[in-house]
Order: structure tokens, then C-alpha cells, then sequence
């Protein structure tokens, strides 16, 4: 399948939110980025830990116990792949073909189903 330049680790909704979160700011904390959104503290640690995988974001801890506090940057890497995938979304959504694939990629009916 030709995702057409879309990111499969971006693109799931809650991380596509957290990397435009991100993509506004210098940083982010764990709570502000809970806050924002909605998501419970196993939900965004699993979505948070999949960019970090990837190279997208890097997570910087500050203490332990119940004071610590998480804070997140985008990487440059991260940037330039939120970049790329707003960018096709935009072609997808505008009607572009070349986000998508050449027109020999898609099977085009002319009757009316």
C-alpha cells in the first residue's frame, strides 16, 4: 500500500495531536500534554514512548517520586517527519494525486455503483 508520504507513526490520531502540540512549542510536560489531550497517564505514555522510539521526540526526566516531572522536545528528525506528513495530508485532502500515488496505482470505475 502507497501511504503517498504519510508517517504510520504520526498519523495515528493521538500522536499526530501530540507531535502538532509539540510542533507549537518549545516544550511540552507530561501533564500539559495529558491535559490537552484527554488521554489517562498509560495512554499517553504508550503514545509518547512510540515517538520516542522512532527518534521523533526525546523525553527529559527531572527528579523521581511523585515530584518528578517528564518534559518533551521535538527532534529535528521529529520536525522534519511532522513536516513531510502535514504535507501530504494537505495533498491528500486537496485532491493531489501525487500524494496518493500515480493514477496507474488506483483502480478508477466510471459506473455508479
Amino acid at each position: 500500500m502507497n501511504l503517498g508520504g504519510l508517517d504510520p507513526v504520526i498519523h495515528a490520531p493521538k500522536r499526530l495531536m501530540a507531535m502538532a502540540v509539540l510542533a507549537n512549542s518549545e516544550y511540552a510536560t507530561f501533564q500539559f500534554l495529558k491535559e490537552q489531550l484527554g488521554l489517562t497517564d498509560s495512554d499517553l505514555s504508550k503514545q509518547m514512548s512510540a515517538l520516542e522510539s522512532a527518534g521523533y521526540v526525546k523525553a527529559s526526566k527531572r527528579g523521581r517520586g511523585p515530584g518528578s516531572a517528564t518534559t518533551y522536545t521535538m527532534t529535528r528528525q521529529g520536525g522534519r517527519a511532522y513536516r513531510g506528513h502535514r504535507g501530504a495530508l494537505y495533498d491528500l485532502l486537496a485532491g493531489d494525486g501525487s500524494a496518493r500515488g500515480s493514477d496507474s496505482d488506483r483502480k478508477v470505475s466510471s459506473t455508479p455503483r
